[in-house]
């Protein structure tokens, strides 16, 4: 039994946070008053207080009260007490590192899997894929594994960008850098470009919002799916 929403940003261009997911997170939410908030990929370095308090705010809005896991000295009685769960975007590698630093890791998953809403963004969606291998974000530091919860049968690439046909820039592609992953990894993944995000219901999966997604799989060429399509067999 799980109740999410896997989104590939909190915010999008010209909005305030979370604006676009509004209806979706009053539904998600429907029977939940406190929100736990997992603070711990910190965008921008700033604080888990700062972070916290940031999306307090935008909470407040949806009549909700958001608590941050890191103001308990047990984050493991904080997480399996929790009615509701959010963890916000950030560095995929420092959110993976502390889930696993303080034991988080199964307990998360098994919350989720029980049917606690969850919301992720950014980070917090790469985090329910099978690995975090596909994220866009720098090394900072080298977490104790790479495998996440294995929430989805497939990974994720939040912030999917299109290759810019009039840009300069000779680097490699979202795209290029996801056909190097499956050189040696066999997962599909999932490109979820902004706006798009995930709902999932016990077991079905269906793309939100009003964008494509691009499909990843190994040793096939990347395919569209459509807003509203079910990813629920791809694995």
């Amino acid at each position: 039994m799980k109740n999410c929403v896997i989104a590939s940003t909190s915010t999008l261009y010209g909005s305030t946070p979370l604006t676009y997911l509004k209806e979706t997170l009053l539904e998600l939410y429907n029977d939940v008053d406190e929100i736990l908030f997992i603070p711990y990929a910190r965008p921008g370095g700033i604080s888990h207080d700062e972070y916290t308090h940031k999306i307090s705010e935008i909470f407040k809005k949806l009549n909700k009260k958001i608590t941050g896991i890191h103001k308990y000295d047990n984050p493991i009685d904080a997480l399996t007490q929790a009615k509701g769960l959010y963890t916000g975007g950030g560095n995929t590698f420092l959110l993976v590192d502390q889930l696993y630093r303080y034991d988080l890791i199964e307990v998360l998953k098994n919350k989720i899997l029980s049917g606690t809403p969850y919301l992720g963004t950014s980070a917090g969606s790469n985090i329910t894929g099978l690995t975090m291998q596909t994220t866009n974000d720098m090394p900072i530091i080298y977490p104790p594994n790479f495998k996440t919860l294995g929430i989805l049968p497939f990974n994720i690439n939040a912030h999917y960008l299109d290759p810019d046909p009039n840009s300069t820039h000779k680097g490699e592609t979202r795209e290029t850098r996801i056909k190097e992953f499956h050189k040696l990894n066999p997962q599909p993944v999932v490109g979820l470009r902004e706006g798009s995000w995930l709902r999932v219901k016990n077991n079905e999966i269906i793309l939100g919002g009003n964008l494509s997604a691009r499909i990843f799989e190994q040793n096939t060429s990347p395919y569209e799916v459509a807003a509203e399509s079910s990813l629920t067999t791809l694995n």
